[in-house]
């Protein structure tokens, strides 16, 4: 008897574009985030007019549209103008002025970027820039090590809008005020998804990633409930994919609650962004908390000094901030007390989400 009897054949699949359950796949329309988009277009629109943009402060949890909306706002402009070059850089991956110009250089086409120091980077990008306009988003910018690529920017290119997107309110309040007082942005905060509208972005994936009608609508309700529990829409596209694909394994042609319950208990095996990509301070602070989770933060990098770490406390912060980003570890916020406003960190210890 042939283990391959009951399976799908080869010409037939439950999906007919996965590619569409990636978080970086932007579809023809973003619900739900059009007033956002609307700002976004207005802080733009003086660049239009040879006239300086105006800034903006976005934030808001992990994975509710931020950067999909940022994305969708700017082919829009790619599609209406050449005179305003948009810019995107995600400062998880590019997290110093170096790294960053280099990216912005690319992005603008100009490759001899080889042997060039810091300032003569920032100089090749200049003089590209001023002879249009252009519109720099700094995506997860909480994550940069300095800030000098921003004071720059702010000084001396002559027409431009930054937009600065992060997880973190506050994490304006903490900007160099000789930036601050550059910058002056507008702010705007991306609220969390609705319950309706989580299950309405999802059944739009479910649209361009699946075949027509495999989906059962008890099923889908499943995974949208699951995701607004978990206010992160990376996790809803992952289990859509892994309830697809446990479908398949069982030769159905139906995704049904069984299959998402399947992909429910394989959420321990998944997080935002891979262990690997920590570097090694980041590893170090990430075993100090799994060893004393719950402590205060003040407390933990007490510790982290004692074991010989080397971070400062703004930059040991911000690698916490990281790693909840990341989901490897929470952030609780706790106001008074003799410490007055005070953070405990506990370390994500592995959940059975199996419940519906």
């Amino acid at each position: 008897m042939s283990m391959f009897k009951d399976m799908l054949r080869g010409d037939e699949s439950l999906f007919r574009n996965e590619m569409a359950l990636d978080f970086e796949f932007l579809p023809k329309v973003l619900p739900y985030r059009e007033n956002e988009q609307r700002h976004f277009a207005t802080c733009i629109a003086p660049l239009l007019q040879s006239r300086n943009g105006r800034n903006l402060f976005i934030y808001g949890a992990p994975g509710i549209g931020k950067t999909a909306a940022m994305r969708f706002v700017f082919r829009d402009l790619e599609e209406e103008t050449d005179d305003v070059v948009p810019i995107y850089v995600n400062c998880w991956q590019k997290n110093t002025t170096f790294k960053i110009l280099i990216e912005i250089c690319d992005q603008l086409g100009y490759k001899l970027t080889h042997n060039k120091r810091t300032e003569e980077l920032f100089e090749v990008v200049k003089g590209i820039v001023n002879k249009k306009a252009a519109v720099f988003a700094f995506d997860e910018v909480d994550k940069v090590e300095d800030y000098d690529f921003l004071y720059s920017l702010l000084e001396e290119i002559f027409k431009k809008s930054v937009f600065l997107i992060t997880n973190h309110k506050d994490w304006l309040m903490e900007l160099d005020q000789r930036i601050k007082s550059r910058l002056l942005p507008e702010v705007l905060e991306f609220r969390r998804y609705s319950l309706a509208e989580t299950k309405g972005i999802l059944k739009q994936r479910i649209d361009y990633a699946f075949a027509p009608g495999v989906w059962e609508e008890n099923a889908v309700d499943a995974v949208a409930a699951r995701t607004f529990e978990l206010e992160d829409l990376r996790s809803g596209l992952y289990l859509l994919r892994e309830s697809g694909l446990a479908a398949e394994a069982k030769s159905s042609r139906k995704v049904m609650t069984d299959h998402v319950r399947e992909a429910v208990a394989k959420m321990d095996e998944f997080s935002i962004k891979p262990r690997s990509e920590l570097d090694d301070d980041m590893q170090v602070i990430l075993g100090l908390v799994k060893s004393n989770s719950g402590k205060k933060i003040g407390d933990l990098f007490r510790l982290y000094q004692q074991e010989g770490g080397q971070s400062v406390y703004k930059t040991f912060q911000r690698k916490i901030r990281k790693l909840a980003d990341g989901k490897f570890v929470s952030i609780q916020s706790i106001k008074g007390g003799a410490d007055g406003t005070t953070s405990i960190i506990t370390y994500q210890s592995t959940k059975k989400l199996t419940e519906f």
